[in-house]
């Protein structure tokens, strides 16, 4: 693995080993503070971030290593600099690039013209660091079995966890709304895998490990919201749809959260949600997918 822009960028089995790494750097800390000593890792972002900045950040630090953030407007990437010029003169300075953007076409065209790794801490198409620190929260409680997505199919989160789904194998049902399926070509990729695109949310969740949302109302998208809240009627996770899945089934949520929109405030909040495990995975995962990329 030298770049991570997309989960298509992984095999079954480096994810299998990524996860094997995680648990050890998850387990035995202190064997990990001194493995990015003296590494710089460039964090360039174009969209707002809470957990993406602070999980790279603090997993940098907690290795011994140093993040510069880089806020894309106020650099001069936000005055016309083409961005394949900057992914070179970062890769004079330091050891990797992650990168939080809009357009996952300038996310390629950074990796290409970067002599160092560069990682995708999100684009609107795909979300790959998010569907590994998820996958990876069922992985560690033995619950990689199916995972039911309610909400809007057509976004960065459901695509890479559709495609994290079908590289290991695990059944992964999406229930959406007419004209919120997932994008095509995300849907050809996984053609041959246990993927289901349904409109049915019960149907969905019958039976499912973990039912996951996301916000019904992405970042760019305010101006449609009422459109989008009328088309997403039904789509919410309350305590009556959880009842529909095992009763095992745990609670996801890539956060941020609005509760009483596709998530009540009992679910989110209840013993079975493991929203917060997932947030700190994020960083579990990431610092395994650093110091493989970075220590390869």
């Amino acid at each position: 693995m030298h770049d991570l822009t997309d989960i298509n960028d992984l095999s079954r089995a480096d994810i299998e080993t990524l996860y094997e790494l995680t648990d050890h750097m998850k387990r035995s800390p202190g064997e990990y503070t001194s493995v990015m000593a003296g590494k710089t890792l460039f964090m360039l972002f174009e969209k707002p971030s809470t957990r993406t900045r602070l999980s790279f950040e603090a997993g940098m630090t907690k290795m011994g290593g140093h993040a510069i953030f880089l806020d894309m407007m106020h650099s001069q990437l936000g005055r016309g600099e083409p961005i394949a010029d900057t992914a070179k003169v970062m890769s004079r300075y330091g050891e990797a690039i992650m990168a939080r953007l809009f357009d996952h076409d300038e996310m390629v065209e950074l990796a290409d013209n970067a002599a160092i790794p560069v990682i995708n801490g999100l684009t609107d198409f795909l979300h790959p660091c998010q569907a590994l620190g998820d996958l990876y929260t069922l992985y560690e409680r033995d619950m990689l079995d199916t995972v039911a997505f309610v909400g809007d199919g057509n976004n960065n989160v459901t695509h890479s966890l559709m495609q994290a789904c079908a590289k290991l194998g695990v059944s992964c049902r999406v229930a959406t709304p007419e004209g919120m399926q997932p994008d095509r070509k995300i849907q050809n990729r996984v053609k041959d895998a246990d993927v289901t695109i349904l409109v049915d949310p019960y149907e969905a969740v019958a039976g499912a490990s973990a039912v996951y949302t996301d916000v019904f109302v992405s970042m760019g998208e305010e101006e449609a919201r009422e459109e989008i809240l009328e088309a997403l009627e039904g789509y919410q996770v309350d305590a009556e749809l959880m009842a529909a899945a095992g009763e095992d089934a745990v609670f996801m949520h890539c956060l941020p959260a609005h509760r009483g929109v596709e998530v009540t405030a009992e679910v989110i909040d209840g013993p079975r949600s493991i929203v917060f495990d997932q947030a700190e995975n994020r960083l579990h995962v990431q610092n395994a997918v650093l110091h493989t990329v970075i220590n390869r």
